[in-house]
């Protein structure tokens, strides 16, 4: 089962390609967002939940001074700091409720920016000159502060990258200035240079390193964005393929059957690389019985010598007006159109629901499709009617083969009704007695002596009638006057131009408008006030409207070039808008979500803080995804390592213990950069030096395996967090600071020198946490362990040194809070770490969303191209590929689809014992196991279509038993011309040993199911027309005299043999075809023809 699904995706690949992938419904390019609506979604998705972070790290950091400081002083003597920190905590807590509860101060974002900046720098400069009873500045205070200014600038406020840069150097540059002319004018004995010096390397190591994260944070957010717009893009194409496949496949199906066939299409692309072998050795048969059904066929006389007569545009427009207008009365009179054969229409009421009125239904229809045609005849003036048989019974209905699905009905009663239109009277409907009975009294009818138009009537012995109009009584004669002077105005015009004309003003839709018209996805129901087309009604209006245009003035129903621009431009619009509102209310989500402090549908929390994918392989996926720029991590933190080294040399005594130090730290940072960039730096070496080629195989792991990057990641912020503190004296040391000799250590510093170390140590220390910061994408877990073992092993070194302590112990003098090295080495380290933790943080949840929206685009993607393929599959099975392309594409055609070809090859195949085998019986299943033998033939015979030979044969469609192909239908439109006559002679050649090859699979079928199934095929080749008619339902099919001769030439051949006619036999025998004549034969219509039988033993040793 499903094999037919498999054949068709084949088939796929051997025939013209189809419309792009993604190029279905509308163009990736056509919706266009604007730069304010990524301005609106990095806030909210990222700027938004940073700032709120700062405001509240700030306003903790504001409360925790005002405490320390009621603690351990008196508030009063430092009256300039208690009121500027007072004044900063409660603008932080009104920018937090605003930033917090009103969304539309995101548009305020720099003006906040500004004021928390300025509020910041207050902070700094009043802890700096507020000296109470100090009189002392020194250079290296508040350096931790100013160094928290610059990193939150580019990690936390929200300002551009220029702004950041700006913002980020006027503090470092005013804190260079300001403290060096007030630490000279009161320190003059100080090494001032060495301590500006390491300021400014502290400084600019936040600076390179807030650079850098906020590069790779906007270019993170860009990609984020633009995977959430393909992802609403997507959501939308998908819901936009769901709808056009729904009404593509109510366009070829009914309802009750489609959605299965459907499922099972999609079950079947979805196991395409799943070899598997089904066990049912059949072909999916998708039949079902109904009983209690009225078939009506009905059949336009005198049309095919009108369409002798028509351009190919006049024909499929005249075609689709006249079957849409059928169509329209059949929807009134709830009947279900199954197939349009020529200019033969029929179809079934009391499908797929039982109606108790169906033969009422039927009947209704058929009178109004006589006086349908009895308009146009006295309109135009054309000698065309409408013959209408109609009988009720039982009925098999569904589709069989593997492809040109064509809804289909089979059983006697069908075959009855079709013999009751054929014995009809021109203008009235025809009914079997077994119809009337299902009419009761509802019309009038009079004998119909069907016996006497048709043997097999006579054979059957079934009455007939025909049924009275009760609008024939009720007619005036001044309508009739009146339009007969209307034709007589309009005779000078040809008739096929008259109907063309009249037709139009029927008003039909055109086959795929549903297509065409797109309509926006946020409106899956009409909108009230939205319009559509309505279909134009028989009226006198209109009637009037036609025979004014009989003059030659015809005034084309075209939309103007405004008209249509519009539509598509409010089409656009229309999607646009809709993309927007849902990137809007994705935005608004985001704003809205806290989920990294809780549980939602994709994430869950531990301990309310770490956060996992509540799917297990997407966590998994996301602990293994591939770090891009994981080289520049390590870039980076050998830049802060460099940094480190220059403020140690800068203050430290320059001992070799810390030469040596650092040089063992710069070596394990060397070979993990060498293992980083092997494959860059040593891929030329690689060939000749086997180590070089497996270091660069490692150095390609490191990107993309957890197992290497983890390791490598903790080796290199470790060595950064122990080499910041490693050097830091045990005991007080001696000697001058910035002593270039370990012999002066013996001298004991002064107090402002064991501070001035304790506090550069201290500031290492914050350069190797913004270290572990700058890794972004890494594991949250590694950093979280990293920052707390560090903050931990800090706070313990930090608070018992001992040179510290004993200065501190032998000094009387109370100090400032914001002079004591210790309280303010632990706001720091505490401040540092709160704030990198909820960075990472909420990185870490920027990276899970980033890896989120990409599953889900996947997923989406996935599904739309499984749709996009459903879609294509089923519209390639109802038109060839080329013509698919007229109506799906990049642009929309809204242009009917007609093409004249000079030379195509048509063959009509039939199996006329499949009627003889075909009986209603309860072994059979009333008729349903014979059909499922049909199918099997039909099926085979498509299977044909697959080999690339026969890669230009179309299949039109099945007529009962009868196979309908053609050849030469693949060609441009224009190009026919340019074909060489020895192609087009090949084409005639290749339908022959398609014919061969339909009588070898009838042979294996016959040997399976021991039967005797012979074939009987005609063919003939010349001029076709080709084109699409139908709204509802829309059908490819192709007219004309070829067509007309080719069936003639399969009902009045033999079984076994290919009969061809004369012209057709001349290039059969150019091509090595041995033929034989059968001589001259009857044909209807055409009178007599020289025909030919194809020596068939002689064509399929060619074949082999």
């Amino acid at each position: 089962e499903g094999e037919l699904h498999c054949l068709w995706w084949e088939r796929s690949q051997t025939q013209t390609k189809m419309p792009a992938k993604g190029k279905y419904f509308f163009n990736d390019d056509g919706c266009k967002i604007t730069d304010p609506l990524y301005e609106k979604y990095r806030y909210s998705s990222q700027q938004h939940p940073l700032l709120l972070f700062l405001l509240g790290i700030v306003f903790a950091y504001c409360v925790t001074l005002i405490v320390v400081l009621c603690v351990r002083d008196d508030p009063r003597e430092h009256l300039a700091f208690t009121i500027t920190v007072c004044m900063a905590s409660a603008i932080f807590i009104v920018i937090y409720v605003l930033v917090y509860i009103e969304s539309l101060f995101w548009c305020r974002l720099k003006f906040f920016a500004a004021v928390i900046w300025i509020c910041l720098l207050a902070l700094g400069y009043v802890s700096v000159f507020d000296k109470g009873k100090d009189a002392q500045v020194s250079a290296w205070e508040q350096v931790p502060f100013f160094l928290f200014i610059i990193f939150t600038a580019y990690t936390m406020l929200p300002l551009g990258m220029r702004d950041a840069i700006l913002v980020s150097g006027i503090s470092a540059l005013s804190h260079i200035v300001v403290l060096t002319v007030a630490a000279y004018s009161e320190e003059h004995r100080e090494p001032l240079v060495f301590q500006v010096l390491a300021n400014a390397v502290i400084f600019l190591c936040g600076n390179l390193m807030g650079a850098f994260h906020k590069h790779q944070i906007q270019d993170a957010s860009l990609d984020l964005y633009r995977y959430t717009l393909k992802c609403i893009q997507v959501q939308m194409k998908l819901k936009i393929e769901k709808r056009q496949q729904e009404s593509l496949l109510l366009s070829i199906l009914p309802a009750h059957i489609s959605m299965g066939m459907k499922l099972a299409i999609i079950e079947r692309l979805k196991e395409t690389n799943d070899r598997k072998k089904h066990d049912n050795n059949f072909h999916s048969l998708y039949v079902k019985r109904h009983q209690n059904v009225s078939i009506l066929y009905a059949d336009i006389v005198g049309f095919t010598r009108l369409a002798s007569d028509c351009s190919p545009k006049e024909l499929v427009v005249m075609l689709n007006e006249l079957f849409g207008k059928f169509d329209q009365i059949a929807k009134e009179n709830e009947c279900m159109r199954i197939k349009i054969l020529g200019d033969c229409y029929y179809c079934v009421s009391g499908l797929p629901v039982s109606l108790p009125v169906h033969a009422k239904n039927c009947v209704k229809m058929g009178l109004d499709m006589c006086e349908a045609i009895k308009q146009v005849r006295e309109a135009t003036g054309v000698d065309i009617n409408m013959r209408v048989g109609i009988h009720s019974g039982n009925v098999l209905c569904g589709v069989i083969g593997l492809r040109k699905w064509q809804y289909d009905v089979w059983s006697h009663d069908v075959s009855l009704a079709n013999r009751m239109e054929s014995a009809g009277v021109p203008g009235r409907v025809h009914i079997t007695e077994a119809t009337l009975n299902h009419l009761g009294k509802a019309y009038e009818v009079e004998e119909g002596n069907g016996h006497l138009r048709d043997p097999y009537l006579k054979a059957m012995n079934i009455t007939t009638y025909l049924v009275i109009d009760p609008r024939s009584k009720q007619r005036s004669s001044n309508n009739h006057q009146i339009s007969e002077a209307r034709v007589h105005d309009g005779l000078k015009i040809r008739a096929s131009v008259r109907m063309t004309r009249y037709l139009e003003s029927w008003g039909a839709a055109r086959p795929f408008a549903h297509l065409n018209h797109r309509e926006s996805v946020s409106s899956d129901t009409s909108a009230p006030g939205r319009k559509h087309r309505k279909e134009i009604m028989l009226h006198p209006a209109n009637r009037q409207r036609a025979s004014e245009s009989l003059d030659g003035s015809r005034t084309e129903r075209v939309c103007p070039p405004s008209v249509v621009n519009y539509k598509n431009t409010s089409q656009k619009g229309r999607m646009e808008e809709d993309i927007h509102d849902k990137m809007l209310s994705t935005i608004e989500g985001l704003s809205s979500a806290k989920p990294w402090c809780g549980n939602t549908d994709d994430f869950c929390g531990l301990c309310g803080f770490l956060l996992f994918f509540v799917e297990m392989g997407l966590e998994k996926e996301y602990r293994t995804i591939s770090i891009p720029k994981l080289r520049s991590y390590f870039v980076c933190a050998t830049v802060v390592l460099l940094c480190m080294f220059l403020v140690q040399i800068f203050i430290m005594p320059r001992t070799p213990k810390l030469g040596i130090s650092f040089g063992v730290v710069a070596v394990i940072m060397g070979l993990v950069l060498c293992i980083c960039f092997a494959d860059k730096c040593w891929r030329s070496c690689s060939e000749r030096w086997p180590p070089v080629r497996y270091l660069c195989t490692f150095s390609k792991k490191v990107k993309t395996m957890p197992t290497v990057r983890l390791p490598l990641t903790a080796i290199a912020i470790g060595s950064l967090l122990i080499i910041a503190v490693f050097n830091l004296p045990t005991t007080q040391p001696t000697g001058n600071s910035t002593a270039s000799s370990a012999d002066e250590s013996d001298i004991p510093l002064a107090e402002n020198s064991v501070v001035t170390i304790y506090s550069y140590y201290t500031y290492c220390c914050l350069l190797g946490f913004i270290a572990c910061s700058v890794f972004l994408r890494m594991s949250f877990e590694l950093k979280l362990i990293l920052l707390s073992g560090g903050v931990v092993g800090y706070f313990i070194i930090f608070n018992t040194w001992q040179p510290l302590n004993a200065k501190t112990v032998n000094s009387t003098t109370p100090r400032f809070i914001m002079k004591v090295p210790r309280i303010m080495t632990n706001l720091y380290l505490a401040l540092f770490y709160i704030t990198l933790v909820l960075l990472s943080k909420q990185i870490d949840y920027y990276c899970r969303l980033d890896c989120l929206q990409k599953n889900k685009f996947k997923k989406e993607h996935e599904e739309f191209e499984t749709m996009e393929n459903v879609n294509r599959l089923l519209l390639e099975n109802v038109l060839p590929a080329h013509v698919a392309a007229h109506f799906i594409g990049d642009k929309l055609n809204e242009d009917w689809y007609h093409q004249s070809y000079d030379c195509v090859c048509v063959m009509f195949a039939s199996v006329p014992d499949f009627k003889v085998f075909y009986t209603e019986c309860d072994v059979n299943k009333e008729g349903l196991e014979c059909l499922r033998l049909l199918n099997e033939i039909i099926a085979d015979f498509d299977e044909l279509l697959l080999k690339p030979k026969f890669s230009g044969v179309e299949k039109i469609k099945t007529i009962g038993s009868t196979y309908m192909a053609a050849s030469g239908l693949c060609v441009t439109p224009g190009q026919e011309n340019n074909l060489d006559q020895e192609r087009q002679h090949a084409q005639i050649g290749i339908m022959v040993e398609f014919a061969l090859g339909l009588m070898t699979k009838l042979d294996g079928i016959n040997r399976h199911s021991f039967n005797n199934f012979r074939l009987r095929v005609g063919i003939n080749h010349g001029p076709v027309i080709a084109g699409v008619i139908g709204a509802r339902k829309p059908q490819y099919d192709i007219w004309g005299n070829t067509v007309n001769v080719a069936s003639r030439m399969e009902s009045t051949g033999e079984l076994g043999k290919i009969q061809v006619t004369e012209e057709t036999y001349k290039i059969l025998e150019s091509l090595g075809y041995a033929c034989e004549c059968r001589g001259l034969i009857n044909v209807k219509g055409k009178g007599e023809l020289r025909t030919y039988f194809v020596c068939t033993d002689t064509a399929k040793s060619q074949v082999l």
